[in-house]
């Protein structure tokens, strides 16, 4: 590809070993085309219910006990402390953090101050904040996983972990797994929509941020034990499908009866007919009519629609299968059946008023209303969402409803949320369930600090990108000889693991809301935060396991973790806090919080191994252990990452 030109070295290269096979879901391509008797019947049925209940919201349990992050057991048990000790204070929820100063403590409860403010001057028997704090350490029950708890500045609990607790959790999670780890949502169904391409246009560039962001909350939330539906809101109704389907027509006057599709490149297609619909009327006006015809549910013109849309995924799918990505599609054309009577809804609580020939809602604080029936009758993007948020809440059952698009799209959805809450279809507190949250991320920049094109002005497509990551990562590998050394299956997968995860990590590690600069050179660079450092990172790790010769699944059995070094604790301590950051981001839905916990445990384990010597130690099994520990944590970080480890370098 022409606009890449720059050359990269990675050293020292890596290798996978072969991963299990992935199966990727098969988006649902059903559509739906109703006439008028069969909208009603289907309207009735689908929106019997206009008010939207509150709903209880449990935990899914997983056949092993899910015990949570240590912020969570510890609020447990600072909870029961505070009940004891100020039984009159109602609603006090303990306040748990890692403790500013590791010097102190490992955590820290927060009650202190706020509950003196609520004492004073009411007759008690304390003093100040700090003998509120002691009472709160007085009245702690009896547990393993506190081996001190000391006072500071105004009333502060510092924290101390008990260091076999540490080890023990430690040695719980390599026998019982990983999963055991995950936090606890009240959260139990959440639709995550994301990626949206729209038919007969190539994803590009764009479409990255909002594709891997989008499975990566998908991923957390997953693991967390809560149900997603992952759904590609792709445009696939509008009326460019007029002007596409008259095209066609115009083009191909024989389509239905050849066996394979007659359109080849579906975007110099597109363009091709944009630009007729732009200069030619008559095609304009037999355009416009198509679109009637289409959303009518004439057999010809639903048949060449079809075609179209099925061109389309076929080309997002390789894209799909390549950043190891799935969703179900419910595109646009799914929702419109059910428009009417969505805006029915909306009409009978007064919502919706005329306003210069459009159909619109008013938004306070907002100087353009949200228009949800255009001036020709038309529907728009708002009547699709607010159909589409009914569906969800009402349909699928959901609890959390997450959009993940470009901030330029924020005000879109903060008056539709408005317009939905005025509705009742959800609660006034944003904090309450059902809930809805806008996920909205920067640009990709170029060099240059504008839009990334090519240099052609083209917007860079997303299959060429990822081509470009690999075929570096492939040639630094050949250069470096190992062509010679593994088998040809061994370098396509390498470089793929390499060159999509360096991709994927380069937008992820950034906070999602700011732009960010695209460049191979630092994304495939193995020093820094880089994901060809961390992907190294895991396999000398693995290397280090393989070389003591020892099996690591019987040292799980019969070993045991001793945290006796400050570097083994603090690296032990620091791998326990992966639940607690992985519930941090999915509650604040910022990928990169992941992205910050890896790398620094990529190097606390740097400098535990650089001052804990590993093989031939008295420690080796010990050690060994918090290795695999060290690995598991990391491999699981990848995998909500949607990166593939390595395991070989």
């Amino acid at each position: 590809m022409s606009s890449f030109t720059l050359s990269i070295k990675i050293s020292p290269l890596l290798s996978l070993s072969p991963p299990p096979s992935t199966k990727l879901l098969n988006p649902n391509f059903s559509h739906f085309f109703f006439n008028t008797r069969i909208l009603r019947a289907t309207s009735r049925r689908f929106f019997g219910a206009v008010e939207v209940s509150s709903r209880t919201i449990s935990t899914m349990e997983t056949e092993k006990e899910i015990v949570g992050s240590q912020k969570q057991q510890l609020a447990k048990l600072f909870e029961e402390s505070l009940r004891a000790a100020f039984p009159d204070v109602s609603d006090v929820q303990s306040l748990i953090a890692i403790c500013n100063d590791a010097k102190h403590g490992d955590y820290q409860c927060n009650n202190a101050m706020s509950l003196w403010n609520k004492l004073k001057g009411k007759g008690t028997q304390f003093k100040g904040p700090q003998p509120v704090g002691k009472a709160i350490i007085e009245n702690l029950p009896a547990s393993e996983m506190i081996e001190k708890c000391s006072i500071a500045g105004p009333g502060f609990v510092n924290i101390v972990l008990a260091r076999q607790w540490i080890a023990n959790s430690l040695q719980k999670m390599l026998i019982d797994g990983i999963e055991t780890w995950a936090p606890k949502l009240p959260v139990k169904r959440t639709v995550v929509d994301f990626s949206s391409p729209n038919i007969a246009k190539e994803m590009h560039v764009g479409h990255l941020r909002s594709t891997i962001i989008g499975d990566t909350l998908a991923r957390m939330l997953e693991f967390s034990n809560v149900e997603v539906l992952r759904r590609n809101h792709v445009g696939d109704w509008g009326t460019q499908f007029g002007m596409l389907i008259e095209f066609l027509f115009d083009q191909f006057p024989n389509w239905e009866a050849d066996s394979t599709p007659a359109i080849g490149d579906l975007e110099g297609f597109y363009k091709a007919s944009k630009q007729r619909f732009d200069s030619d009327t008559d095609f304009k006006e037999r355009a416009q009519k198509a679109v009637v015809s289409l959303q009518g549910g004439e057999e010809k013109y639903r048949k060449a629609w079809t075609q179209i849309c099925e061109i389309s995924r076929k080309e997002f799918q390789k894209v799909y299968e390549r950043l190891g990505v799935h969703l179900e599609e419910k595109g646009e054309s799914f929702y419109n059946p059910y428009i009417p009577k969505a805006l029915e809804l909306l009409n009978e609580k007064g919502l919706i008023e005329e306003s210069e020939g459009a159909r619109v809602i008013f938004i306070e604080g907002k100087k353009i209303p949200l228009i949800v029936v255009k001036r020709d009758g038309g529907f728009n993007y708002a009547s699709t969402d607010l159909t589409a948020l009914w569906y969800r809440l009402n349909e699928e059952k959901a609890d959390w409803m997450i959009y993940v698009t470009d901030v330029g799209q924020r005000e879109h959805f903060e008056m539709f949320f408005s317009a939905a809450k005025r509705a009742g279809w959800l609660p006034s507190n944003e904090k309450d369930y059902p809930k809805v949250s806008h996920v909205g991320f920067g640009l990709v920049l170029g060099e240059d600090g504008k839009r990334f094109r090519t240099r052609s002005t083209e917007v860079v497509k997303l299959v060429d990108l990822l081509d470009e990551a690999k075929s570096r990562c492939k040639l630094a590998l050949v250069e470096r000889g190992k062509a010679k050394e593994w088998t040809a299956e061994e370098l396509e997968q390498t470089a793929e693991a390499v060159g999509y995860g360096a991709v994927k990590y380069a937008d992820l590690k950034n906070n999602r809301s700011t732009n960010y600069t695209f460049n191979f050179d630092q994304m495939l660079s193995d020093k820094g935060n880089t994901a060809v450092y961390l992907l190294y990172a895991h396999a000398r790790i693995c290397s280090i396991i393989r070389k003591s010769g020892r099996d690591i699944q019987d040292l799980k059995k019969s070993g045991a973790i001793d945290l006796a070094h400050p570097d083994e604790r603090m690296l032990g301590l620091h791998l326990l806090q992966f639940a607690e950051i992985v519930e941090e981001a999915c509650t604040n839905l910022l990928p990169n919080l992941v992205c910050e916990y890896l790398y620094n445990i990529s190097e606390d384990f740097t400098r535990f191994y650089t001052n804990c010597q590993v093989v031939g130690s008295a420690e080796e099994t010990s050690r060994l252990l918090l290795c695999e520990a060290t690995a598991v944590v990391m491999r699981k970080c990848f995998h909500l990452l949607g990166i593939t480890p390595v395991y070989k370098i």
